[in-house]
């Protein structure tokens, strides 16, 4: 089961929902800064989506300070670069998805 935030970074990483995994959704068109500005959304991820890569040539996004960023609150977490548009990078989600329902089949957790 899929549990959406359709509101802010805030307000869904503050509740124990009784989730698995968590994963973050960040379009680069949001700013290079969220993982500073919202430090806890980050800091409980599993993984990050970094969408809308295919818009890197148009917009002003900083990957290095993105990771740099990333990385102060959550040095574990898998980074995962796609375009949901184009299909780049899904075959990764879909692995790292399938990595962890398995695990779960089985009743067991897997490290973040």
């Amino acid at each position: 089961m899929f549990v959406e935030n359709v509101g802010n970074l805030i307000c869904p990483a503050l509740f124990d929902l009784g989730e698995d995994h968590r994963a973050v959704v960040m379009s680069v068109t949001e700013g290079a800064d969220k993982p500073a500005k919202y430090p806890h959304m980050f800091r409980t991820a599993d993984v990050v989506l970094l969408n809308k890569v295919d818009l890197l040539p148009y917009v002003d996004f900083d990957t290095d300070r993105f990771h740099t960023q990333l990385r102060r609150v959550n040095p574990t977490a898998d980074v995962l670069a796609v375009s949901a548009t184009r299909g780049e990078g899904l075959a990764g989600w879909y692995s790292w998805l399938g990595e962890r329902r398995g695990s779960l089949a089985r009743g067991a957790r897997v490290a973040p």
